[in-house]
């Protein structure tokens, strides 16, 4: 059976890094690796919190695409930091990261480039092709999410819980500590958000590590300890957790459906999308939505879980890089 590591381009460093300030006091940590003269890609990481790893490089063939990967508002390398006492999440939402991107295209004298992203990176990806379609060249999206209530109550109201029974029951278990009983119709997202930016690290502490690990444990359609150990982390963990949290409570910034309703700006820009049919964070649904409206995107659905790093996933995401570097 064909691994992850047999698909992906081998290991590589970046030949330049720096830093953008890009207001309101944040300053992101960017890198380029591959080719310089090559075809530009953006890689946007998911979570949102997640910030960029190594292995994000290699989905590109580095002799063929200049590799533009940052870490967004509040997590990774860039500063201040989402774990930090007192972090404020104001000036971090949907538009601020688009207004980022596109920010970040002209400091790197890019004139037009192919967007990637995954999760929550294909939802940013799609929010800024939708607001600059004359930037992109194409759009490589997996996993697909868009925000929609829908979306979000299915992973954290309980939906997803009857799947990964033993994982719910953790994520769970801060909620109970604090109000008991959670009776029908109780919103564990709102409540969440009193948990992770309580000052306490008694509370925040364990309320990230909670949040965070659901995630990591149901992200692969085989379980990985190894996975949720890296996402336990305590100062990964209470970004991650207070960043997602922070724009699922407020719906992304986004009117509901917006993404998919105002995908006709996008039909002229070659695009694939790859979807998990064992996606449990993202189901399928929304990728089909999106597919439904957007015909002229070559849909791949394969044998997988949510990650990246599935090897089915992995397989395909290169295979279009491969092909739009062509």
């Amino acid at each position: 059976m064909t691994t992850t590591e047999q698909v992906l381009y081998p290991p590589l460093e970046p030949y330049l890094t720096g830093r953008l300030e890009v207001g309101d006091g944040h300053s992101l940590y960017w890198e380029e690796c591959g080719n310089p003269r090559g075809k530009p890609v953006v890689f946007l990481h998911g979570g949102p919190g997640g910030g960029c790893s190594p292995h994000y490089r290699r989905y590109f063939d580095p002799a063929a695409y200049r590799v533009i990967l940052f870490d967004q508002r509040g997590c990774g390398r860039s500063t201040p930091h989402a774990s930090e006492p007192g972090a404020d999440l104001g000036s971090n939402t949907t538009w601020h990261l688009v207004a980022d991107i596109e920010r970040l295209r002209v400091n790197r004298g890019v004139e037009r480039w192919q967007v990637f992203g995954g999760s929550w990176g294909s939802t940013l990806a799609l929010a800024y092709a939708e607001a600059h379609p004359q930037a992109v060249t194409e759009l490589v999206l997996r996993g697909i999410f868009t925000l929609r209530r829908s979306e979000l109550d299915w992973y954290y109201n309980g939906g997803a819980g009857t799947i990964a029974p033993q994982w719910w029951e953790s994520f769970e278990a801060p909620l109970r500590r604090h109000f008991g009983e959670l009776r029908p119709g109780f919103d564990r997202m709102a409540a969440y958000h009193g948990l992770l930016f309580d000052p306490d690290p008694e509370v925040h502490g364990p309320a990230g590590v909670a949040w965070t690990t659901w995630e990591a444990a149901t992200s692969t359609l085989e379980f990985s300890q190894a996975l949720v150990d890296e996402f336990a982390d305590p100062a990964f963990a209470l970004a991650f957790a207070r960043i997602e949290n922070h724009y699922f409570v407020h719906a992304g910034w986004l009117r509901e459906g917006q993404l998919i309703d105002e995908v006709a700006a996008l039909r002229t820009i070659p695009a694939v999308i790859v979807q998990g049919n064992y996606d449990l964070p993202c189901p399928a649904r929304t990728a089909w939505d999106l597919h439904r409206a957007w015909p002229e995107a070559d849909f791949r659905l394969v044998q997988a879980g949510h990650s990246i790093s599935e090897p089915a996933i992995a397989a395909e995401l290169v295979a279009a890089t491969d092909a739009f570097a062509r």
